[in-house]
């Protein structure tokens, strides 16, 4: 290349304006990353069919609290209907699964999609961190749709309540539900997520979630049936069978019944679908915390390859 060559290179001013603001860190990404995706799972900022899902589910997550509060208030010396740790579980269950398993891939398939993680990652942030942000966001949806329910139920039970006593009861009621409403918030999120991350097609991640979370809970269901845990009405007089062991271990299949056996577990008396798991307990408890493991750090290993690819 001659000299003229190189010295005909001009460089022209178009008006384009450097950014001259404040430039935030890492934690600061991270938090705005976190509160997108708490927005997101709730169709904030997006268009009106976003977010027709998740307020069918959240007021159908409310419906019992609000019944039970109308009672409440309407009928003198009633009792809530629902206790905290339980709630309504079929109904938890139900709209849960619909939850998760439409929303958790809102979150991350569509980046996957569209191949946007080298752009995060082209931010000062680590790979960990987008991983840690879209749960954290996640986690307090799912957190949302449990215990705001409960606080609606407690709030109606306080409100009939005269004296102090009464609410302190109510009070000490409520703590044990509200921590198992996060235990609940926090398996459900990173499995769901973990298992959205698999395909960036919305369809087959939709169909990840769900499969695995209803599959699991059917065949639990089904074994602690045959095991001798028996459903629905009995004929007057004639004996229910006691569960056995395999009635009693069943429920470590499906993330559902591991929570409700660690509920029982710790203390919880209502029976609903898995029977008390009795010396199986601790099991419980333990698989609790093998879900946790596997949800947060598949869902780290997982965006390590994707970060890496």
């Amino acid at each position: 290349m001659s000299a003229e060559a190189t010295n005909a290179g001009v460089i022209h001013d178009i008006g384009y304006r450097s950014y001259a603001g404040r430039r935030y860190g890492r934690r600061q990404i991270v938090l705005a990353l976190t509160w997108y995706s708490l927005r997101s799972a709730f169709g904030i900022g997006r268009g009106v069919k976003a977010k027709i899902l998740p307020v069918i589910t959240f007021v159908l997550m409310c419906l019992p609290a609000a019944v039970s509060a109308v009672q409440i208030a309407t009928t003198p010396g009633h009792h809530r209907l629902l206790s905290y740790d339980v709630y309504n579980n079929g109904l938890r269950i139900v709209v849960m699964l619909v939850f998760i398993a439409m929303q958790a891939p809102e979150l991350v398939s569509r980046d996957l999609r569209s191949h946007s993680l080298p752009l995060y990652f082209a931010r000062p942030i680590s790979r960990i961190d987008y991983p840690i942000a879209k749960l954290a966001g996640f986690i307090m949806a799912c957190l949302a749709m449990i215990e705001i329910p409960l606080l609606l139920l407690y709030i109606g039970s306080v409100s009939q309540v005269s004296s102090a006593s009464g609410v302190w009861h109510e009070t000490r009621a409520l703590i044990p539900g509200l921590l198992l409403g996060l235990a609940w918030a926090v398996v459900l999120a990173s499995l769901s997520l973990l298992l959205a991350s698999v395909s960036g097609r919305r369809v087959f991640a939709v169909g990840a979630v769900a499969i695995s979370f209803f599959l699991t809970f059917v065949l639990a269901h089904l074994l602690i049936a045959i095991g001798g845990q028996a459903f629905g009405p009995h004929p007057v007089g004639a004996a229910v069978p006691a569960p056995d062991a395999l009635s009693k271990l069943a429920g470590l299949i499906s993330p559902f019944t591991v929570l409700d056996g660690m509920r029982q577990w710790l203390g919880g008396t209502t029976p609903t679908f898995v029977p008390n798991p009795g010396s199986y307990g601790p099991l419980y408890g333990v698989m609790f915390l093998v879900l946790v493991v596997i949800g947060v750090g598949g869902l780290i290993v997982r965006y390590r390859k994707v970060g890496v690819a």
